[in-house]
C-alpha cells in the first residue's frame, strides 16, 4: 500500500482562498483532482489524504465531497476553529459521521501571533479534537512553531501530532540548527509524527537532487523511527520546484537503503495508521 499522507485541491470558485494568489500565477487557478489522478496512477500510489488550504468549513465540506467521488482518495485533513473550543466540538460531532474526515489542520503560521497555537482557548480546542480521537497537523515553519510541539504534547498527551514537511529544514543553506535540535526534542514524544513532504521546495528551486534531501531524511528517520514517518507530495505546491514524479522518485532513493518494512511504513503503512485510512 503506498499513500501519498500531503496533498491539496483548490476551487476558486467555491472557496475565497488567501494563497495561493497573484503572487504565484503557476498556482493561482483551480487544481482538482482530475489533474491529480493520473499522476498518482503513474507512480503507483493507491491512496491520497487531501489536506486543508483555508480556514472554512467550507472547504471541508469540498474536500469531503472529493473524496467521496473518488475512490484513490482516503482521507480529508480538515478545518475547525480551535480557538472557539464549543464551536469546534459541535463541528467535530457532526464530522464524526463521514467516514473520510481523519483530522484536522489550522494554518499556524499565518497568525500574526507565533504563539497562537499555545493560548489557552486553542488547546482546550485540541483537547476537544483529542478527545474525539482525530490527529492535528502541525504547520511549522518558524523555529518557534516546532518550539511549541513538546509544549502540546504536554499539555495535550492523549492528541496525536504530525509535523508538516519536516519543519522546513534549511536545505537550501545547507544548514542544520536550530532545526536539527528542535525536531529531535518533538521526537522525543511518542505521539508526535513527521512528513517527508515539501522538502524539493525548501531546496534550491533552480536545481536540486534527492542527494540534497536524503542528509535530512536519515536525521528524521534517526530521530521518529519509520513507524512515524510518512511520505507526503504537498502537490501542487511541490510543482514549484519539479513535479509530482520527481518527488516521488526522489523519495524512493532517499529511502532505497533502508529495510524493506521500513520503506513500507515509510511510503504508506504509517499513513495509513495514523490516519486510521
Amino acid at each position: 500500500m503506498k499513500v501519498d499522507a500531503h496533498q491539496h485541491f483548490w476551487d476558486f470558485k467555491r472557496i475565497a482562498y488567501k494563497w495561493p494568489d497573484a503572487s504565484v500565477p503557476s498556482l493561482y487557478r483551480d487544481i482538482v483532482a482530475e489533474e491529480l489522478e493520473p499522476l498518482v496512477r503513474a507512480a503507483g500510489i493507491d491512496q491520497t489524504v487531501i489536506v486543508q488550504a483555508d480556514h472554512s468549513t467550507a472547504e471541508t465540506d469540498y474536500m469531503l465531497e472529493v473524496a467521496a467521488n473518488h475512490d484513490w482518495i482516503a482521507g480529508v485533513v480538515g478545518w475547525v476553529p480551535l480557538d472557539r473550543p464549543d464551536e469546534a466540538a459541535r463541528l467535530l460531532e457532526a464530522y464524526a459521521g463521514n467516514p473520510y474526515f481523519k483530522g484536522m489542520r489550522h494554518l499556524i503560521h499565518n497568525e500574526e501571533d507565533p504563539d497562537w497555537i499555545v493560548r489557552p482557548e486553542a488547546i482546550e480546542g485540541l483537547k476537544r479534537l483529542a478527545d474525539a480521537g482525530l490527529p492535528f497537523d502541525v504547520v511549522s515553519v518558524l523555529p518557534r512553531h516546532l518550539e511549541h510541539v513538546p509544549t502540546l504534547a504536554e499539555k495535550v498527551p492523549h492528541l496525536r501530532m504530525v509535523i508538516d514537511h519536516l519543519s522546513k529544514p534549511p536545505i537550501l543553506e545547507k544548514g542544520w540548527q536550530p532545526w536539527a535540535d528542535l525536531l529531535a526534542r518533538a521526537a522525543q514524544y511518542p505521539n508526535v509524527y513527521a512528513k517527508l513532504s515539501g522538502l524539493n521546495t525548501a531546496a534550491d528551486p533552480a536545481g536540486w537532487s534527492w542527494r540534497d534531501l536524503k542528509p535530512y531524511v536519515d536525521y528524521a528517520k534517526e530521530q521518529f523511527g519509520a513507524d512515524r514517518l510518512m511520505f507526503g507530495s504537498d502537490w501542487p505546491v511541490a510543482n514549484l520546484a519539479g513535479d509530482y514524479a520527481q518527488v516521488w522518485e526522489a523519495t524512493l532513493l532517499c529511502v532505497a537503503d533502508y529495510a524493506e518494512a521500513e520503506r513500507q511504513a515509510i511510503l504508506g503503512g504509517t499513513a495509513a495508521r495514523f490516519y486510521n485510512l
